[in-house]
């Protein structure tokens, strides 16, 4: 393939999701010298932004998640990194000039770039009871290091088993005069030293076996009504507020009628971050994987935009086979 000279209106990609995977991709697009800019939209916030500590990411013994995300942004940024805050509405496949491309629509404006890499994660799963919606900013929280302040000497409960209910847990102690784990299984799914820290905790107690089948109040949340799914019963707990950590939920309508998804909605992908559609690569919690995590994201970011460069220099005909000897 002959090289070719792009419009220069053209992005050689452009990123959909600022989170640790966005903006890692972004890092090495940028490093990499492709033209690129970065969305940032509302609906593509990252969880990591209200995680009040990590302290598995290797090198940096603990941080909150947002000063990493933050240092990952002035990272990106000395690269050359555009970053827009806009939500993308809309991602439509072009063909002109004899090439494709991809048109990116926010509600400001449309992008034209060879590649796509989609980065847009995940957000909390609702329980789907009533009280839940008509209670979200009165008690209803999927965010303890946003609300927890708020409930000082107050009981509370987290809905989950899993790594970040039991963290959420742990730090609204600091607050709560008492917290109440409530999950539907005899035992959780966290990991061992995040069991034993809430275990050994006296402010932490569990209602094991049991589902909230409504969340009460006035003004504000009063008290959860809780199922025994093993013994039968029905009983009500008094609590000022609800945390609910219960798993997660792709954030991938704009691309669901384009790329390959599986059941639940997540971005089917190769190894190497393709999806199903040329040009579109996925990376990080909105893609189908088996561990969702800071250090996977990333590095999902990383393989993205590594694809992402072969793929545009193959378009532009300036491919590693295209400058070797005949």
């Amino acid at each position: 393939m002959e090289e070719q000279d792009m419009p220069k209106d053209i992005y050689d990609v452009v990123i959909i999701g600022g989170g640790p995977a966005g903006f890692t991709a972004g890092i090495y697009a940028a490093r990499s010298k492709l033209r690129t800019i970065l969305l940032e939209g509302s609906s593509t916030v990252s969880q990591i932004t209200v995680t009040d500590i990590i302290e598995n990411y290797p090198g940096v013994p603990e941080t909150s998640g947002f000063d990493l995300l933050d240092a990952m942004k002035r990272q990106a940024g000395g690269f050359g990194l555009a970053v827009a805050q806009e939500t993308v509405s809309a991602l439509k496949a072009q063909v002109q000039d004899d090439f494709s491309r991809w048109i990116v629509e926010t509600e400001k404006r449309r992008y034209a770039a060879l590649a796509v890499i989609v980065a847009t994660g995940a957000s909390w799963r609702r329980i789907g009871v009533p009280g839940e919606e008509e209670f979200i900013g009165r008690g209803v929280s999927f965010c303890a290091t946003c609300d927890g302040p708020f409930y000082k000497n107050r009981a509370v409960a987290v809905v989950g088993g899993g790594d970040t209910a039991l963290q959420e847990a742990l730090f609204l102690t600091k607050f709560a005069s008492s917290v109440t784990v409530i999950h539907r299984r005899e035992r959780l799914r966290a990991t061992a030293i995040l069991q034993e820290r809430a275990s050994a905790n006296p402010k932490i107690n569990f209602a094991w076996n049991a589902v909230v089948q409504e969340i009460r109040g006035d003004q504000t949340v009063r008290s959860l009504v809780l199922q025994d799914l093993k013994e039968g019963p029905v009983r009500e707990i008094a609590v000022d507020g609800v945390f609910i950590f219960i798993g997660l939920e792709p954030v991938t309508a704009v691309v669901k009628d384009i790329v390959r998804c599986d059941e639940r909605g997540y971005i089917v992908t190769g190894d190497d971050m393709k999806t199903s559609a040329p040009g579109i690569f996925a990376c990080g919690d909105c893609r189908k994987k088996s561990l969702r995590q800071v250090i996977t994201a990333c590095g999902d970011g990383a393989t993205a935009a590594h694809g992402v460069q072969l793929y545009v220099d193959e378009v532009q005909g300036r491919s590693y086979g295209a400058w070797r000897s005949p």
